[in-house]
């Protein structure tokens, strides 16, 4: 296993601060660890803390109604109570780790709304297989969007990567293209942009749809990861987007873009809980090195420090 999947994230503590302080700074502030037993008052102001934080009303009410049933349940021990129950959540999405293989090739389908920061996504996920020694080919499918396809193309010459661009043609076969240019010349790795048009959401998910099957007429075998990129800074906005996107493609995984510096990163819990998907790369900065593997014990840890 190479090295971007085990990496470390450098000054994780400060760079989730605000997120630590939204969820758990402010939960912590309305209870009184001096009392025997919550009151009801405190419950509710619990609850409340926990929707605004973006964990989502239904999760956000469980856990309230689980402390409101456990017996001895003390608010001296609310810390640790949430702590657990955050990590059994992301422990049930399933594993954080990006699925690679070597010697053979790896496709990664990376859909998101515009803006979101796909284009970037991709640029750093090239960069950091470049770095491994990986032969990389970017597959431009947000055709009908000329800036998306210029901006990819300068950041894949900066990544040293490969690309496979066709202005206005129909995505799906710029996605037929790449990948039987990938299997003739032996790439390692092909990472797809997708276009993110949500106010036509029929035909977006169409053609997310199309490209899906010829992925799966081309190289079913060689798919590793479907992506969903969220910005970090859209909260309860990105589950419903998830939601979306999980209509056309069957999503594996979420990569969470500009998590440093925001203070709704408690929505890695809360797509975690809704829709079982495991966050595996996280944004943390503007550098091409600020792509990192998301580790969810380390985030829980670092958020309750």
């Amino acid at each position: 296993m190479f090295g971007f999947f085990k990496e470390k994230i450098d000054n994780f503590k400060q760079k989730i601060s605000n997120t630590a302080q939204h969820l758990v700074g402010n939960v912590l502030a309305n209870v009184d660890e001096s009392e025997e037993r919550y009151s009801e008052f405190t419950l509710d102001d619990i609850e409340d803390t926990l929707i605004g934080a973006d964990l989502g009303v239904g999760y956000a009410a469980e856990l309230v109604d689980r402390l409101r049933t456990m017996k001895n349940a003390k608010p001296s021990d609310l810390k640790s109570y949430l702590k657990d129950e955050f990590k059994k959540t992301l422990a049930a999405a399933g594993d954080t780790v990006l699925s690679y293989r070597e010697n053979e090739l790896n496709i990664y389908f990376v859909a998101g709304v515009n803006g979101a920061g796909k284009t970037t996504l991709i640029a750093k996920m090239a960069y950091r297989f470049k770095q491994e020694g990986k032969k990389v080919l970017i597959a431009a499918g947000d055709t009908f969007r000329a800036a998306a396809e210029e901006q990819l193309n300068i950041w894949s010459e900066r990544a040293g990567a490969d690309i496979v661009r066709r202005d206005k043609a129909d995505p799906a076969s710029v996605v037929y293209e790449a990948i039987q240019k990938a299997k003739k010349e032996a790439y390692d790795v092909i990472l797809v942009d997708t276009a993110g048009r949500l106010q036509n959401k029929f035909n977006l998910m169409e053609e997310l749809s199309k490209i899906k099957t010829v992925i799966d007429k081309q190289a079913s075998e060689s798919l590793r990861e479907s992506i969903l990129v969220i910005d970090a800074n859209t909260g309860q906005n990105g589950l419903q987007q998830a939601k979306v996107f999980a209509q056309a493609v069957n999503l594996t995984s979420v990569a969470l873009t500009k998590l440093d510096g925001s203070s709704k990163g408690a929505i890695i819990i809360a797509i975690a809980k809704e829709m079982k998907l495991p966050v595996k790369l996280v944004g943390v900065g503007e550098q091409m090195t600020d792509l990192k593997p998301f580790n969810s014990d380390e985030f829980i840890d670092a958020i309750f420090e």
